[in-house]
């Protein structure tokens, strides 16, 4: 199941990210630039714990970058960790999901969690942020999409419509 929400959570991911893609070309900067930010933080929270999954030093020192990405750029970072992220939760072991990483917040506070407790985070918190970029489009007038887990299941598999 947890496969199921890692590819869920990139299908949501891709859907967004087209949305802010086709804004209007009149939609000034300062729109789309807060909405890059919130998926960079989504985006640096996943690398930064992706590196704890890794046994790595990740070296952010805050849950943002002080630079802005392309939304190209950022685009193709998010599709790259996504893919990550579903192939481990494809192929992880039981014992793999239940081995315990000790690491350091970017605060410098120690932490202890679960490889699935890492996980379910990296899918809570995006999805979070996800509905805070949906709010700020709606704000300036534009429907998110619909990124909703039931629709990426009928989507992916349309046969579930029948009766």
């Amino acid at each position: 199941m947890i496969a199921d929400l890692f590819e869920y959570k990139a299908w949501a991911d891709s859907e967004l990210l087209a949305a802010l893609r086709g804004l209007p070309a009149v939609t000034p900067g300062e729109t789309l630039t807060p909405m890059i930010r919130m998926f960079n933080h989504i985006h640096v929270v996943d690398k930064i714990f992706q590196a704890h999954l890794q046994g790595r030093v990740h070296g952010y020192t805050m849950a943002n970058t002080e630079d802005t990405p392309t939304l190209d750029a950022l685009s193709f970072d998010i599709a790259e960790t996504d893919a990550w992220y579903c192939a481990l939760s494809r192929d992880a072991t039981a014992d793999q999901l239940g081995e315990v990483i000790s690491f350091q917040f970017t605060d410098g506070d120690a932490g202890q969690m679960q490889c699935e407790e890492i996980m379910h985070h990296v899918l809570a918190h995006g999805a979070y942020h996800r509905g805070n970029v949906g709010q700020m489009l709606k704000a300036i007038g534009v429907a998110p999409p619909r990124d909703l887990f039931t629709k990426f299941l009928h989507t992916r598999e349309p046969a579930r419509r029948g009766s």
